[in-house]
């Protein structure tokens, strides 16, 4: 299936469940691809990437929000990590670009 296939399918079922997109890491060669996919999507950020992801938020429980990483990818793969309210920004982009990381690590290891 296609990138911008699976794109698609991703949105759709996380915008089912309350999802909203909120940034999209893509290689160069899908960039456009992806682009095509989220182009009715306000405020989502790209960022150039060795790998195609979505990045998705939430409300949580208790005040606290939901961030996942969903991979572009037929084999479902995703990280998730929930954030306290009064924690600032830059914690929580640490804590993202860790979960970035730890994404790229399993993919090169596989």
């Amino acid at each position: 299936m296609s990138q911008i296939n699976l794109a698609r399918e991703l949105l759709e079922t996380y915008r089912k469940h309350g999802w909203e997109l909120r940034r999209v890491l893509a290689s160069p060669d899908h960039r456009a691809e992806l682009q095509k996919v989220v182009v009715e999507t306000q405020d989502v950020i790209f960022q150039d990437a060795t790998i195609n992801a979505l990045w998705f938020s939430r409300p949580s429980h208790s005040d606290r929000e939901a961030w996942e990483l969903r991979l572009v990818s037929e084999n479902p793969y995703a990280l998730f990590q929930t954030f306290e309210a009064d924690e600032t920004e830059e914690l929580r982009e640490d804590a993202r670009m860790e979960m970035e990381a730890q994404m790229r690590e399993r993919l090169a290891g596989s």
